[in-house]
C-alpha cells in the first residue's frame, strides 16, 4: 500500500549510523543523536506480519499527546517531533524493568489469580471477580528479557534485593508510574474511557529519570468504554474495549497461531485494522484524525537529515 512505512532505508543514512529494528520502531543512532521512527509494521504471535496504513502515525501521535499531558509529572525522551511518525530523542540508559500499572483484575492478572498465583509478588484478597476494580492501582513490574524469550513478573523485593535498579531510583519510578496512571485515568474518563492497565518504560540520563518509548497507546494499554462497565460487570460479561485484537482473531480463524507460514492478509483486513487504530486515536484524544505521514523515501531522508545536522 502506498504511504505505508515498513522500515527506514538505512542506505541513505550518514556513515557510522547504527540502525536497529524492533517489532514496530526503527531506531537510528549517530554519536549522541537518536532518531526514532514508528513504522506501520504489525506483529501477532511474536511474528511481524504486514503493514497497516496509519498505524505508526497513530501510535506516535498518541504518545506525543500523552507526553504533552504528563510533562509536568516526568520529563520524556522526545526532543522534537520531526514528522507524524518520527521524533528526535534524548539517549538514555534504559531501565531493565518494564512497569505495568493495573487498575482492574483482568488479563494475565486474572488468569494468575484463578490459578492461585501471586502477581509480581502481590497476593490478592479472596472472592474477587473478573474485571473487579482494585481499591488502588497496583504496580506489577516484569523483567525485560532478550529477544525470543518471554518477560517474567518480578516483585518489588526482588528488584531491590538483586540491585538491578537502585532503591532510590525504583522508589521514584513507582511514584512516577502511579502519578502517570492517575493522570491517564482522569483524561481517559473525560473521553468516556476507562484506562484499565498500561505499560511504562523509563530511562535515566545524568541522574534524571525520563519516560521513554510510548505511553498510553492502544498497543501499550487496555481501554474499556466507561458507559458499559457497570452493566457488563454485574452480568459477568466481557467488557467493551477499544479493539486491537481484530487481526489476531482473524489469524486464529485461519488456523494460524504463530507457527509455520502465515496466511496472506488481504487489503480489506488491513484497512479494517487501520480503521480500528484510527477509532482508538479519536476516542483517546477526543479529536478527529487527519493523516499526514510520509512515505519511505521522504521519511528516510528526514531521518538522515536529522542525524547529519550539527
Amino acid at each position: 500500500m502506498s504511504g505505508t512505512l515498513r522500515d527506514i532505508d538505512g542506505s541513505v543514512l550518514p556513515a557510522g549510523t547504527r540502525l536497529t529494528q524492533g517489532k514496530v520502531r526503527d531506531i537510528a543512532e549517530l554519536g549522541d543523536k537518536l532518531v526514532i521512527s514508528t513504522t506501520d509494521r504489525i506483529s501477532a504471535f511474536d511474528r511481524v506480519l504486514t503493514v497497516i496504513p496509519c498505524k505508526g502515525e497513530v501510535l506516535n501521535t498518541v504518545s506525543l499527546f500523552w507526553f504533552d499531558k504528563t510533562a509536568d509529572i516526568v520529563p520524556n525522551h522526545v526532543v522534537e517531533r520531526l514528522s507524524a511518525r518520527t521524533v528526535s530523542a534524548v539517549k538514555c540508559r534504559v531501565m531493565p524493568v518494564e512497569v505495568v500499572v493495573r487498575g482492574y483484575l483482568t488479563g494475565s492478572a486474572w488468569r494468575d489469580y484463578q490459578a492461585g498465583r501471586r502477581v509480581s509478588g502481590i497476593a490478592f484478597r479472596q472472592g474477587m471477580r473478573m474485571n473487579s476494580r482494585f481499591d488502588a492501582p497496583l504496580l506489577t513490574p516484569s523483567t525485560k528479557e532478550e529477544k525470543g524469550s518471554h518477560d517474567r513478573p518480578i516483585s518489588r523485593s526482588e528488584i531491590l534485593s538483586s540491585g538491578i535498579v537502585p532503591a532510590k531510583t525504583w522508589n521514584r519510578i513507582e511514584e512516577t508510574a502511579l502519578a502517570l496512571f492517575q493522570r491517564g485515568t482522569e483524561i481517559a474518563a473525560r473521553n468516556g474511557l476507562i484506562l484499565v492497565d498500561t505499560k511504562y518504560e523509563f530511562g535515566e540520563r545524568d541522574g534524571k529519570l525520563y519516560l521513554i518509548d510510548e505511553v498510553h497507546t492502544p498497543d501499550s494499554s487496555r481501554y474499556w468504554y466507561a458507559d458499559a462497565y457497570e452493566d457488563l460487570f454485574s452480568r459477568g460479561e466481557t467488557q467493551r474495549e477499544l479493539d486491537k485484537e481484530y487481526l489476531r482473531r482473524w489469524l486464529l480463524s485461519k488456523g494460524f497461531k504463530g507457527d509455520g507460514q502465515p496466511p496472506e492478509i488481504p487489503d480489506d483486513i488491513r484497512i479494517e485494522v487501520a480503521w480500528r487504530y484510527i477509532t482508538a486515536w479519536e476516542k483517546i484524544t477526543g479529536s478527529a484524525f487527519a493523516p499526514s505521514a510520509l512515505g519511505q523515501a521522504e521519511e528516510s531522508e528526514l531521518v538522515a537529515k536529522a542525524l547529519a545536522q550539527a
